[in-house]
């Protein structure tokens, strides 16, 4: 199996992260994996999608990092959509949103025509051109939710502050990684306009209500094909510990991950989300979550899997992997018989 990840760039492939793990658990598992860069794709002449792909050489590696090294050194090369079986979208668009914009859109697009083209696409490219920001949380039941604001009024702003006790979350519609995440009380409203002129400067503002239970950080918890993802009895979830006097739960922001049990009421979560992750196509998501609530729903690059592999002690990336095989054998069961999106999540 070729299975080709779409990433930001590869300069900044950490390895640490989830999608390296997957690249290096495939080539373990004796697959081929590519990474190609969303400013490297292409539309060829003859109607196939593109890209420049860069490739371990074909050894084995020890460790994720001498992958990454002998990867990065190996020298990249053309391909097609003719030459991969596979294409797993895990560029962040959020990340290219300031100094990128035109490539915000490009990796679902170039994976919509990878689709047509009659590869595997997953996350279904489709349903992700629904999900480019945070707007796309509001589609799921409210009872999942906490109370939200999207606008970018200030007036409205201060109405909601008011409403929710003096106590709010303020964090812009299109971003990731804990960038211009704020808790607004009684101590800071005096700065209420600079905040909301720092977020809005780049779009809508969310104003959420705020859970005293994110005090203790929130938990990421993996779903797979609509279900949570586990294996030996151990699910594919961790606590991310906020640092002293932040906000943020996101380990590249500095929070620090610990072990977790899973509660009836974190699969009580997931199993409200299901029917639309399911319907959109979502094979692979993490859900934030704090207390009863769903804080967000990643679907574009859910990261951490490395973090609750080693805290587990469970490799969890085999069975992402097995899963992808499985499907990529119904693809070729079935081809064109059952769309992309239905494959995505069986």
């Amino acid at each position: 199996m070729v299975i080709a990840f779409i990433i930001n760039e590869l300069a900044k492939e950490a390895d640490s992260y989830t999608t390296v793990h997957m690249a290096y658990h495939a080539h373990r598992l004796g697959h081929e994996p590519l990474l190609v860069e969303v400013g490297r794709l292409s539309y060829d002449p003859d109607g196939e999608m593109g890209g420049t792909a860069y490739s371990p050489p074909k050894r084995t590696f020890k460790t994720v990092a001498t992958f990454m090294e002998a990867l990065r050194k190996n020298e990249p090369r053309h391909i097609t959509s003719k030459d991969i079986d596979v294409l797993m979208l895990r560029n962040d668009p959020s990340d290219d949103l300031v100094t990128r914009p035109w490539a915000v859109g490009a990796g679902i697009i170039f994976g919509q025509l990878a689709a047509r083209n009659g590869v595997l696409v997953l996350n279904d490219p489709f349903g992700l051109a629904g999900a480019t920001s945070k707007l796309y949380f509001q589609h799921f039941p409210s009872i999942v939710r906490p109370r939200t604001l999207i606008t970018r009024e200030l007036d409205q702003i201060k109405t909601f502050f008011e409403e929710q006790d003096q106590q709010i979350i303020l964090k812009p519609l299109q971003g990731s990684g804990g960038r211009n995440v704020f808790k607004v009380n009684d101590q800071n409203l005096g700065n209420l306009r600079q905040i909301v002129d720092a977020i809005s400067r780049d779009g809508y503002v969310i104003a959420q209500e705020y859970l005293p239970d994110a005090a203790q950080g929130d938990i990421r918890l993996f779903v797979m094909n609509g279900s949570p993802l586990q294996r030996d009895g151990h699910y594919a979830a961790f606590r991310r510990v906020t640092a002293k006097g932040d906000v943020r739960s996101n380990i590249k922001a500095g929070a620090a991950p610990a072990a977790v049990k899973v509660t009836q009421t974190m699969l009580d979560l997931v199993e409200a989300v299901r029917p639309k992750l399911i319907t959109d196509g979502m094979f692979l998501a993490g859900l934030d979550i704090v207390g009863d609530k769903l804080m967000e729903i990643n679907v574009f690059s859910p990261g951490g899997l490395h973090n609750i592999s080693k805290l587990e002690g469970v490799d969890f990336f085999e069975p992402v992997i097995q899963a992808i095989e499985r499907k990529l054998g119904y693809k070729k069961l079935y081809g064109d018989r059952v769309p992309n999106e239905e494959l995505a999540v069986h």
